[in-house]
């Protein structure tokens, strides 16, 4: 239907790269005004809605395949932007300034249409799908995500176990580190357990993070045969922004939310009162749906087509890129989210 079309909004951070990498000068922060500038301003206009589609509706959007190709494009795309990218930054001439933007603007393109989609697509089931996942996170060198999101996160978030649950009152620049390096280990220790029952050797190419390690190196060493150190340096230095990205998003999804212990010793069921949500459509557009984290924790095989808002998961006063700028100054998150969280939490215990 003509209003499923709307969709297409996402392909303008795509877009807005092939710009800032062609047209170089001013333009080459398009990706970053387009993200932190313009949907911002757009989301204080219009601030979207918290309708939900019918059954009907629902059903219809659940089978359309007009959205799983809005996923599959991004992986051509990805490639094509990141061959154009390598070709600009390593031949010279550019100004420093202009290298800077055009590698920003790559590095939101990299969280965006690839860790952003490759979330998406590995939670699917088709072995296609999840092969996309892979390639889409290896061009990231965050490949590892696809096994820590979706056998660790979606287990223990919001509790101490998971690494990428934000506490109350820790600063997005502790966060960082804390959670790129406990989903790295976590993942390597997800997949031992994994072998270990079932009788294989860790140390083996039965366990997947070989493989992703394996991967990431051939990645970068066919950009440096075709682009030498410089274009490996840029592959790092475009991924690491798509991973700060990321790890933003994981920032402000969970700040403060936490689930009790039980009497029985294990911790309360995930509801949607564990997830920051906004209902800012320019911003649910732009991250497929992103915005509405709670349902996507109920149920992790829901597609980002038919999301729902549910009116007892609390609600970010901004949509996620103004929150993600608003992230970036500790002191004013603290004020503006602290007695928001604990709010959550009073709920929660009454």
């Amino acid at each position: 239907m003509l209003r499923d079309l709307k969709y297409l909004i996402a392909y303008v951070a795509p877009l807005a790269t092939y710009l800032a990498i062609t047209l170089q000068g001013y333009w080459s922060f398009a990706t970053v005004i387009v993200a932190f500038v313009l949907i911002p301003l757009i989301e204080q206009l219009a601030k979207g809605t918290a309708a939900n589609p019918g059954p009907d509706e629902e059903a219809r959007k659940e089978t359309a395949l007009f959205f799983d190709f809005l996923l599959y494009l991004n992986l051509p795309i990805l490639l094509v932007l990141l061959w154009l990218y390598f070709s600009t930054v390593t031949a010279g001439g550019l100004a420093t300034w202009e290298t800077f933007g055009i590698t920003l603007s790559m590095g939101i393109v990299m969280g965006t249409i690839g860790i952003n989609v490759a979330h998406e697509l590995g939670h699917r089931v088709t072995w296609y799908e999840q092969l996309m996942s892979k390639t889409l996170l290896t061009a990231t060198l965050y490949n590892h995500f696809f096994i820590e999101h979706n056998r660790g996160h979606h287990k223990w978030v919001g509790t101490d176990k998971d690494p990428a649950t934000a506490r109350l009152g820790e600063s997005l620049y502790l966060f960082w580190p804390r959670s790129i390096s406990g989903s790295y280990l976590d993942a390597w220790k997800l997949e031992s357990e994994r072998l270990q029952k079932d009788g294989k050797p860790v140390f083996s190419f039965y366990n997947e993070m070989v493989w992703f390690q394996i991967a990431n190196l051939a990645y970068l060493a066919l950009v440096w045969y075709f682009f030498g150190w410089p274009g490996v340096g840029f592959a790092c230095a475009a991924a690491f922004i798509g991973i700060l990205l990321l790890e933003t998003v994981n920032y402000i999804e969970h700040y403060g939310l936490s689930r009790r212990m039980l009497p029985s010793g294990f911790y309360e069921k995930t509801t949607p009162r564990h997830s920051w949500n906004s209902d800012h459509e320019m911003g649910r557009i732009f991250l497929y749906e992103l915005t509405r984290h709670s349902d996507h924790h109920f149920k992790a095989t829901r597609k980002y087509q038919v999301l729902r808002h549910f009116d007892e998961s609390p609600q970010l006063p901004l949509g996620y890129p103004a929150s993600m700028l608003m992230a970036m100054l500790p002191p004013l998150w603290f004020r503006v989210m602290d007695e928001r969280a604990k709010a959550v939490g009073m709920m929660e215990l009454s």
